[in-house]
């Protein structure tokens, strides 16, 4: 390989794996240097050249003209200096080139080691950065393998892979090599084996992102996401607010005819969401929270712990509290407070008092 089809294979590695090439070049400079220090004494009279502007790939060794040579491997002599520089003369540095077959097998061995190194850590870095800019964000992935035993599907997020567990995918949603999907990245860490990213599509972050998405007044600011509270694949609830009032918040995210909202619940395989409109007064902010079923009264502790107790319709309580409770929790969640429920009449059943 000449010098130009060297570096031309350089500039290929770099559009190929995105490494940036002086990166390369320095790592390539490092393990060549390393080499020569194997095969010429150890010694810090290496020169390097690399350039690929001009195409120069240059190696050599500097030793110094001089009289008496008590170090051979920085030294050298007025007349075995004459073989490489006719003027050298005492005091002199003389560069000696070298072949790259003057490397020997290990050196050489040495190099690709350092290089293979070099591109490695770079990746980690790259894939770590990818990781970091989408951290707590919403991204679409690409579906590259699904694990048959775990149900494990390994995604593809730019240039880097994650793992999206079984246990962070939405109820019984089968996913499948070459599937794009949306998947919320929790957090980023770095460990032993290179950068990690949590990803989930069953986090409320997830949620949250969807609509940041489907919805320009929350983008733009003019509506706000307050909490929300979600139970993945089943039911999600969404406290909202305006901060204009010709905007209703709710509205806004239901869109023209349910069409904003009806994209994000196909996007969660059918996940039912209730938009309720956040309140500072917990009374207000408890019965909205409690959709679709109608309150009667909010009671809260005079005491001043986090402890209500909600009335409501008698034919209103099974859908208060929803199918296994579901409602009354998914409502405590997003609310904050621990709700108790209790019908008009004030009773739950005939052999209830």
């Amino acid at each position: 390989m000449n010098n130009a089809e060297f570096f031309e294979a350089l500039r290929l590695l770099e559009k190929e794996k995105g490494i940036d090439g002086e990166y390369l070049l320095e790592k390539i400079r490092a393990a060549i240097i390393i080499a020569v220090k194997r095969d010429f004494g150890g010694k810090e009279n290496i020169s390097v050249i690399m350039d690929p502007v001009t195409n120069e790939f240059q190696v050599s060794l500097r030793k110094t003209v001089v009289e008496e040579v008590t170090d051979p491997d920085e030294e050298m002599l007025p007349e075995e200096a004459h073989k490489y520089s006719k003027s050298a003369k005492i005091g002199d540095v003389v560069e000696i080139q070298l072949e790259t077959k003057q490397f020997g097998r290990i050196a050489a061995q040495t190099a690709k080691h350092v290089i293979r190194q070099g591109i490695r850590e770079a990746e980690r870095g790259q894939q770590m950065q990818e990781f970091q800019r989408r951290n707590q964000e919403l991204v679409t992935a690409l579906v590259t393998r699904v694990d048959p035993k775990t149900g494990a599907a390994t995604l593809e997020i730019g240039k880097a892979e994650a793992v999206l567990p079984k246990s962070e995918q939405i109820g019984d949603e089968e996913l499948h090599e070459g599937d794009r999907i949306k998947v919320y990245v929790v957090d980023v860490r770095d460990g032993d084996k290179g950068p990690r990213a949590l990803i989930s599509r069953t986090h409320p972050g997830l949620v949250k992102r969807l609509f940041e998405m489907e919805v320009p007044e929350i983008f733009n600011g003019v509506v706000e996401i307050k909490a929300v509270s979600r139970e993945a694949g089943s039911r999600t609830k969404l406290a909202v607010e305006t901060h204009d009032e010709n905007v209703d918040a709710v509205g806004a995210c239901i869109g023209a005819k349910g069409a904003r909202v009806a994209n994000i619940v196909e996007e969660l395989g059918g996940e039912k969401i209730d938009i309720v409109e956040y309140s500072d007064d917990p009374e207000k902010f408890i019965a909205a929270a409690l959709s679709p079923a109608k309150v009667l009264s909010v009671e809260v502790d005079p005491e001043g712990s986090k402890n209500c107790r909600v009335t409501v319709p008698d034919a209103q309580l099974s859908l208060a509290i929803g199918n296994k409770g579901q409602n009354a929790r998914l409502a405590a969640k997003l609310t904050g407070w621990k709700i108790d429920i209790r019908p008009e009449s004030g009773f739950y059943g005939e052999d209830e008092a």
